[in-house]
Parts: C-alpha cells; structure tokens; sequence
C-alpha cells in the first residue's frame, strides 16, 4: 500500500497514533453543512499519512459544497479527535468494505 502522499501527518508525528490528519493541500471548508445536506454513512476506510504509513480511518458523512467539491466527514482510529471534515482525496482514502468479503 505504500503510495506517495502529502495528504497529511499526525499531530504528533507518531504514524498510526496521531491525534489529527491535516490536509496539506485542502483547507477545512469555512462553513459546516446542514445536517440536510449531509448524506450520513459508516464507512471504513485506510488513510495515508506519509513516509508509508498507513492508519484505519472512518467516514460518517459525505458532503458536495456549492463549487461541486466531495467532503468527508473523517475520524481516524485511535486519535482521540472528533470528526472533522476533509476534502475526499481517493488516492489516499482508501475505502474499505463494509462487509460481504
């Protein structure tokens, strides 16, 4: 699985235990949707963190804003953050089945 990134780090550097994946590239969007616009999920998936390291993510929203861009509402395992929003990048967002292997 190792591809190139800069979809983010952890805050605390630590691969895998970090408390936050920032975006390098994509700031967080200026305003939050409404619940209506939000098409609630559970969705695992496999977040790229950098330097190889991979981390088990979920998705519990998606989100289209008004310039036609997909968000994710993402919490990383074992970070101990709350969900945030996150401009989807599928090269490194892996989504992962949900069942029915």
């Amino acid at each position: 699985m190792g591809r190139g990134s800069e979809f983010g780090r952890s805050r605390s550097g630590l691969a895998g235990g970090g408390s936050v994946v920032e975006s390098r590239r994509c700031p967080a969007p200026t305003v939050e949707p409404a619940d209506t616009d939000v098409r609630w999920v559970y969705q695992p998936v496999e977040v790229d963190l950098g330097g190889g390291s991979w981390v088990l993510g979920r998705i519990s929203g998606w989100w289209l804003d008004p310039a036609g861009r997909q968000w994710c509402r993402l919490r990383v395992s074992r970070g101990g953050q709350p969900a945030g929003w996150r401009l989807f990048e599928s090269d490194r967002m892996l989504l992962l089945p949900v069942s029915g292997l």
